[in-house]
C-alpha cells in the first residue's frame, strides 16, 4: 500500500520514518524541502503538492500545525479533493478544531472520500520512538479499516466516537497536560523558595499519587534547564485557544484553562514562544524571582 504524507515537521518527520520503517511505500511533501529530502533519503518519493500526492496515493495522512493549514491542504487549490480518487481515505493526526474536522469531513464526503480526525500525544520522544497515543473520530469501519496504519507510529490507537471525537478528546489531553505543568511548576518553585532540593522533592514524590508521565516528562527538562521544544508554548497555545473555543460553544467553563491560558500567552510576550511548554515554570521562577535548580 503506497500512504501519502502531508506535513514533515517535529512530529510528522519522526512519524513518516516509523511507517517507511514498517513497510509502507511513502508520498510526502512540505513546505520545507530539507525535510523532505530527509525523509526521501529514508526511503520515501517526493511529490510537488498535496493534488499530486492524492493522485499516487489512496490513504493520505495529514500532520499540520492547526485548522487552516489542513483546511488548505484538503480543500484548497492544487490541495488532496483536487486529485483524490473516489474511496480515498484522509486520515488527519494534527490537532485542530473539532468544528474544523467536522466542516472539512463533511466536504471530503460530497466527493466521495473518507476521513478519520485522529490527533495524537506524545511529544517528539514518542513520535521518534512510535510509541504515540492516538484518538481517532470517524467511521468505525473506516478506523478498523487504517488501525494497523496508525499502530505502525503509536502505542495506542484508541477510537473515541464520531468525526470531531478525536479532536475533542485531544482537547482534554492538552487540557490536563498544560494543568499538570502548571501545578509542577508551581510545586518545584514552592520547594526551592522553601530551601529544598527540587530535585530529591521530585524524586519523593513521582512514586506516589502526585506521580505522573507529565512529571517524569517535564521536571528533568526543568532541573536540567533545558527548554528545547519537544512541544512548543505556540502550539499549546492555539491548543488551548481551541479548547476555550469549544467550551464557548458547547456552553461550559474552562477556568483553569483560561488561567494557563495568560501565563502561556504572557511567556509568548516574552519571547519564548518555541520553547518547549516545560518553560511554563519560568513564569513561577519570574514570579517568585528564583530559578529551580
Amino acid at each position: 500500500m503506497k500512504i501519502g504524507f502531508i506535513g514533515l515537521g517535529i512530529m510528522g518527520k519522526p512519524m513518516s520514518k516509523n511507517l517507511l520503517k514498517a513497510g509502507y511505500s511513502l508520498v510526502v511533501c512540505d513546505k520545507n524541502q530539507s525535510s523532505v529530502d530527509e525523509v526521501v533519503a529514508a526511503g520515501a518519493q517526493r511529490a510537488i503538492n498535496a493534488k499530486e500526492v492524492a493522485q499516487l496515493c489512496n490513504v493520505i495522512i495529514t500532520m499540520l500545525p492547526n485548522s487552516p493549514h489542513v483546511k488548505e491542504v484538503v480543500l484548497g487549490e492544487n490541495g488532496i479533493i483536487d486529485g483524490a480518487k473516489l474511496g480515498t481515505t484522509i486520515i488527519d493526526m494534527s490537532s485542530i478544531a473539532p468544528l474544523a474536522s467536522r466542516e472539512i469531513h463533511d466536504e471530503v464526503v460530497k466527493k466521495g472520500l473518507a476521513m478519520l480526525d485522529a490527533p495524537v500525544s506524545g511529544g517528539e520522544p514518542k513520535a521518534i520512538d512510535g510509541t504515540l497515543s492516538v484518538m481517532v473520530g470517524g467511521d468505525k469501519t473506516i478506523f478498523d479499516k487504517h488501525y494497523d496504519i496508525m499502530k505502525a507510529m503509536a502505542g495506542s490507537v484508541v477510537y473515541t466516537g464520531e468525526i470531531g471525537a478525536g479532536n475533542v478528546t485531544k482537547l482534554a489531553n492538552q487540557v490536563i497536560v498544560a494543568l499538570n505543568i502548571a501545578a509542577m511548576s508551581e510545586a518545584l518553585v514552592l520547594a526551592t523558595k522553601a530551601g529544598v532540593n527540587p530535585e530529591l522533592v521530585y524524586q519523593a514524590i513521582r512514586g506516589g499519587l502526585a506521580g505522573s508521565t507529565v512529571l517524569d516528562a517535564k521536571a528533568p527538562m526543568v532541573l536540567n534547564r533545558n527548554f528545547k521544544p519537544g512541544f512548543r508554548i505556540d502550539l499549546h497555545i492555539k491548543d488551548l485557544q481551541n479548547a476555550l473555543d469549544t467550551s464557548h460553544g458547547v456552553g461550559t467553563s474552562l477556568p483553569l484553562t483560561a488561567a494557563v491560558m495568560e501565563m502561556m500567552q504572557a511567556l509568548k510576550t516574552d519571547g519564548m514562544g518555541e520553547c518547549d511548554h516545560s518553560a511554563l515554570a519560568r513564569y513561577y521562577e519570574s514570579l517568585a524571582k528564583i530559578e529551580i535548580k
